[in-house]
């Protein structure tokens, strides 16, 4: 698709909550996996550390809580919010909408518009782009966007190729018009194609969940253990994916702006895994010192992540006038870069619950 540009629209404040419980990926699950084939998976995909919410924690939970954590920071009158959007993949209903739910429970007033987007790991960029272009519009002062995952419920624990990886958090943005932030640029891009890359084949709408969807299968000839209605990830199809498209993405919009990537203050990236960012910076020739990374510590926490990142790493450094890069890509398949100004960007602390 073109690229979309946009004016005078960014983020201005941005906060995020974890849960309180630590996954210590050596020590996951060795009553199903040897030792030394955990620290094997566990060295090779980067993820050292997860948060895992408890059965009752949904992803509501986690962006109602740093929403609230926001709107305290930064001294928010709720009745000047007029749009939310919540983003997610593991909503707390099929019906209603969760964003409905959270203007309620955020008591923003019932002028608030309210919806739901439904991506996978490109979802950030994605939502991004649309709440600024509604922000566009003068009726508009103050939206909020809301992406939490539990990705921890969806992934077998007994299918080695997903268990040691996802992990679950929820972020809060606080989006705004001010001429400080001159132009934004978007690239998003799909390829359905390649839908089933990355899937949960049963439980929806076309594989109603059923005793059969909900059986445990041996999936391959190395035993890994899932039922339909748990993710399931071709990882060598999707790194073959992300060397081509992704490379190919980043250059295009450069070349659409004008500008060089080395004028970018930071790059950041969905935190996938480590080999495929570190395969991708190496590609591009990026400066490792501005690449901010919580792989190791939070896991693949799907769209949640490039925010999770900047709010996690990029805390104390997004005073004054900076220049990011984002890039993510995931579940459809589906993939989105964007260039944004961050200017005086207020990001709290990180809450746990």
């Amino acid at each position: 698709m073109p690229i979309i540009s946009y004016q005078n629209v960014g983020i201005t404040a941005m906060s995020a909550c974890v849960p309180k419980k630590v996954i210590n990926n050596y020590e996951y699950d060795l009553d199903i996996w040897p030792k030394e084939e955990v620290k094997k998976i566990v060295d090779k995909v980067g993820v050292f550390e997860r948060r895992f919410a408890d059965e009752k924690t949904c992803s509501s939970d986690l962006c109602f809580a740093a929403a609230e954590k926001l709107i305290a920071d930064n001294n928010i009158d709720r009745n000047e919010i007029d749009l939310v959007v919540f983003l997610s993949q593991t909503p707390d209903y099929r019906m209603p909408a969760t964003s409905i739910l959270l203007q309620d429970r955020l008591k923003l007033p019932m002028t608030t518009m309210a919806f739901d987007i439904s991506l996978g790991c490109s979802g950030f960029i994605n939502a991004l782009s649309i709440v600024y272009a509604l922000m566009e519009n003068k009726g508009f002062r103050k939206a909020l966007l809301l992406d939490g995952e539990t990705r921890s419920k969806v992934y077998s624990r007994k299918d080695r190729r997903e268990a040691f990886i996802f992990g679950d958090a929820g972020v809060a943005a606080l989006i705004e018009r001010n001429e400080k932030f001159g132009e934004s640029h978007f690239s998003l891009n799909s390829d359905g194609s390649r839908g089933e890359l990355i899937m949960i084949p049963g439980g929806g709408y076309r594989n109603m969940s059923s005793a059969e969807t909900l059986r445990d299968k041996v999936v391959d000839e190395f035993g890994n253990i899932r039922n339909d209605e748990q993710g399931r990830m071709n990882g060598a199809d999707v790194f073959n994916f992300v060397i081509v498209e992704i490379p190919k993405d980043i250059k295009r919009l450069m070349t659409y702006t004008g500008e060089k990537l080395e004028e970018m203050d930071y790059y950041v990236f969905h935190q996938a895994n480590a080999f495929i960012n570190n395969f991708i910076a190496k590609k591009m020739k990026l400066d490792y010192d501005r690449i901010p990374w919580t792989i190791q510590k939070y896991g693949n926490t799907s769209s949640v992540s490039v925010p999770l990142t900047i709010v996690s790493e990029l805390k104390d450094k997004l005073q004054g006038k900076h220049k990011l890069m984002l890039n993510a890509f995931g579940v459809g398949m589906a993939w989105a870069t964007a260039i944004v100004p961050f200017v005086d960007c207020k990001i709290s602390e990180i809450v746990e619950i």
